[in-house]
């Protein structure tokens, strides 16, 4: 019995060793296969990444309050915002732009520095961002007057980011009690200032304050009687007849001004409005929302808005301006990444919505038309009619523009109290400008 068992052992271990060696047999069990790696998380290349923004603490500043934190909560870009007036402003981008010390990444860019800071190269052209991200920026949105916040000869040193249209904000309740219509030109709102003026009611608040206020204002008015600082040939041409006319219409207005208007600057022409002192003020459409606010006005529900009215006959054409906000040539490419994609972030469609609601001013015309924010401010329809018919080169854009706003700032003002003719404040002016631009 024992040696059939062995026979068969045998046997078998020889068909083993057969069926293996013909690749038919057991095999040795397969080495594990390592884990495959898990792909690492995309970097954040602006993580740690500091922007300082320069404002002008128009407005719009509680919106970048509002919205700066949420962009950096976002994108981990950390946002440190500047609030300064509107000279400070200037003078500190100056001397940051001059010196290349980039202290400011970005910048909130006042329409008529568009040409100073293209000449300059102070500012990036986005042009190759804007063609690069396309996709992302619905450009057709934005109204066309809206771009001149920061275009120059065909290239974008600011991008659009606060439209304001020139509107005439009148009492409604005084006009009702005085049976009057709100004027629709010049001649008429020269009429109902002198009517409106009575007792402790003025007719209308003007900027009067020697230096860019001033200057500004006597410059709409010259928009809305047809005129023109430049020549058809581009040249400054301020002592004009039609500009000495104009700058003595403007001095009319002022006997129906509040007394001390030839030292306001905005923020006393727009409190002289909210505490319920004069019955008009033509200004800018950003402050419309402030006159409903009972925490800083006197006049919530009397206000009413309508066109800045032009001379007879004058084809309507309304006064645009606003602010752009603009990158520093001088920061790092990485910094110049980062402040480009806040930019892209704050105007988007979404976000230019809670711009809005947080005292911002639109650029679009899908935040003009939306349904909510009409309900909210129901003078959006008016702001989109004067954006369509908006003149953003009132104020010339050109590089010499400063030059031009310093000469009229004093001169229009030494007029106003008296120390000027309006023929010679103008021929001044003009004086002074020439010899700056020698």
């Amino acid at each position: 019995m024992k040696k059939s068992y062995k026979v068969v052992f045998y046997l078998l271990l020889a068909f083993t060793l057969i069926l293996g060696a013909a690749g038919c047999g057991p095999t040795a069990p397969a080495e594990p296969e390592a884990p495959a790696e898990e792909p690492a998380a995309e970097e954040n290349k602006f993580e740690g990444v500091e922007l300082t923004l320069a404002s002008m603490t128009d407005q719009y500043v509680t919106a970048f309050r509002v919205l700066v934190p949420r962009f950096t909560e976002e994108t981990g870009i950390q946002v440190t915002l500047d609030e300064l007036g509107y000279t400070d402003l200037y003078q500190k981008l100056t001397a940051d732009f001059v010196g290349k010390t980039a202290q400011y990444d970005l910048m909130t860019v006042d329409i008529v520095w568009s040409g100073e800071y293209a000449a300059n190269q102070y500012t990036l052209p986005l042009d190759d961002f804007m063609a690069r991200d396309e996709a992302e920026l619905n450009l057709d949105d934005i109204m066309p007057v809206a771009w001149t916040l920061g275009e120059w000869e065909g290239k974008h040193w600011a991008y659009p980011m606060a439209g304001y249209a020139n509107v005439l904000n009148y009492r409604k309740d005084v006009f009702e009690d005085a049976g009057l219509e709100p004027p629709t030109t010049q001649e008429e709102l020269l009429a109902a200032a002198e009517q409106l003026t009575s007792g402790d009611m003025y007719g209308i608040a003007l900027l009067g304050a020697k230096g860019s206020a001033v200057a500004q204002d006597y410059m709409a008015f010259v928009q809305q009687h047809g005129g023109s600082i430049l020549d058809a040939d581009g040249n400054v041409a301020l002592n004009t007849p039609e500009n000495v006319e104009v700058l003595e219409f403007f001095g009319e207005l002022f006997k129906y001004a509040p007394p001390g208007s030839t030292d306001y600057w905005w923020d006393q022409r727009e409190t002289a409005f909210r505490t319920g002192i004069v019955a008009m003020m033509e200004g800018w459409s950003i402050a419309r929302a402030g006159y409903e606010n009972p925490e800083i006005s006197s006049v919530v529900g009397l206000v009413d808005v309508t066109h800045a009215p032009v001379t007879e006959g004058m084809e309507p054409k309304y006064g645009f301006g606003g602010w752009g906000i603009g990158i520093n040539a001088s920061s790092s490419e990485l910094e110049q990444e980062a402040a480009w994609e806040f930019i892209k972030w704050l105007t988007s469609e979404e976000i230019q919505k809670e711009w809005v609601k947080n005292d911002g001013a639109p650029i679009r015309r899908s935040t003009l038309t939306d349904p909510e924010l009409n309900e909210m401010y129901p003078w959006f329809p008016l702001i989109l009619e004067s954006f369509e018919k908006g003149d953003g080169d009132y104020r010339p854009r050109i590089p010499e523009y400063s030059i031009i706003q310093d000469a009229l700032g004093t001169y229009v003002n030494a007029f106003l109290v008296g120390q000027e003719t309006a023929e010679s404040a103008l021929q001044k002016a003009q004086e002074q400008v020439e010899a700056n631009l020698k």
